[in-house]
């Protein structure tokens, strides 16, 4: 039986994970997972005192399922100078909003046509320059691919020069979802999933920390998401450098393919089952801006240990229809997770502990 598999630490196969999502029974899914989460991580939910930077909107691909980027010259299109991105951090650090300052700044923009790889190697050495102690996560598979095509650099050269300059590990978007059928529908510019793949495995083995996503609720099938977690778990069994796994319900506003929102039950089913498959993933992130703050707490009764940060500034999601603020306070992370029952703990950028509520 699938109950006494999870209870006895036996790992889930791919026809388990089908079930799981054909299933009704969604608080038996939740219990199981929320016994996994808590043997992982006892009562602990993680939060992170960040802030987003989004460099530009202007990209060469032009991806069917994103609100967010432009073309150069498009109205609404923007770019961020090194000086202005170091001077949205200074306002913030240290603010109402994060007490003694960011932990991390978290960094992800378009492939903006135009700009060399030195400016990106600029950006980050300025901004370890001006704040030593906050990590830098920068730059999904996406741009790292496009930044070793710009540069002339393979990609593992690519990821080390990156990481002279001040990356210290990178977030896990542009992975949407790994199926190539339903991949070429969304977004067809973009590399394919076995590249976004190689790419984590190489930053992976030249020391670097990433995390991993899934974009879900637009056109792919069960089958395909199961085959997106198993995907990403054999690659954990190789490296063991993902540090968390975060399910993204796709937002459906000014974007080519439209649809509707995920609903709360799909988007606690899928966090679930995520913790179940993902045995060797020791974080599994219910993303408040994307999911709404209330359906964030009640996933960390479904197996979620993580409801991400500050975030002060977010542009991407909050393009296709984001009904959520666009930052919150430490203060109210640590809020909504009592009121879930759990434990606030405030993290580092690699989940080290910095405070306990």
């Amino acid at each position: 039986m699938l109950e006494d598999k999870v209870f006895s630490g036996e790992r889930l196969t791919r026809e388990d994970a089908i079930k799981l999502f054909q299933s009704d029974d969604l608080f038996t899914i939740g219990r199981l997972a929320s016994y996994v989460a808590e043997k992982k991580n006892g009562r602990n939910a993680y939060f992170i005192v960040n802030r987003h930077i989004n460099p530009t909107n202007i990209c060469v691909n032009r991806c069917k399922f994103c609100a967010f980027s432009r073309s150069k010259g498009e109205e609404g299109a923007y770019e961020l100078t090194i000086e202005e991105i170091i001077k949205k951090l200074k306002d913030g650090h240290g603010s109402r909003v994060t007490g003694h300052g960011f932990s991390e700044v978290h960094i992800v923009g378009g492939l903006h046509p135009d700009w060399p790889f030195e400016y990106y190697l600029n950006m980050l050495s300025a901004i370890k320059k001006e704040f030593p102690s906050i990590a830098i996560k920068a730059f999904t598979a996406v741009e790292i691919d496009y930044m070793s095509k710009i540069s002339g650099l393979n990609l593992e050269d690519t990821l080390k020069t990156l990481k002279k300059s001040g990356l210290d590990l990178m977030p896990g978007g542009g992975a949407e979802i790994f199926a190539e059928g339903i991949r070429s529908k969304l977004c067809p510019e973009k590399i394919s999933g076995d590249r976004w793949l190689e790419v984590m495995e190489i930053a992976h083995n030249a020391g670097i920390k990433t995390n991993a996503t899934m974009l879900y609720g637009h056109l792919e099938s069960i089958e395909d998401r199961v085959d997106h977690l198993f995907k990403l778990r054999d690659l954990q069994d190789r490296t063991g450098g993902f540090q968390a796994f975060i399910p993204l319900s796709y937002h459906p506003k000014n974007t080519e393919i439209g649809g509707f929102y995920s609903s709360g039950v799909d988007d606690l089913k899928t966090i679930a089952i995520s913790r179940l498959v993902l045995d060797n993933f020791e974080h599994i992130k219910a993303y408040w801006i994307m999911l709404g703050e209330k359906i964030s707490q009640v996933a960390l009764l479904f197996g979620a240990d993580d409801i991400d940060g500050t975030i002060i500034e977010e542009k991407i999601t909050h393009s296709a229809g984001a009904m959520t603020e666009e930052g919150m306070t430490k203060e109210e992370l640590a809020y909504l997770i009592k009121k879930a029952g759990k434990t606030p703990v405030e993290r580092d950028a690699f989940y080290n502990e910095l405070w306990k509520g």
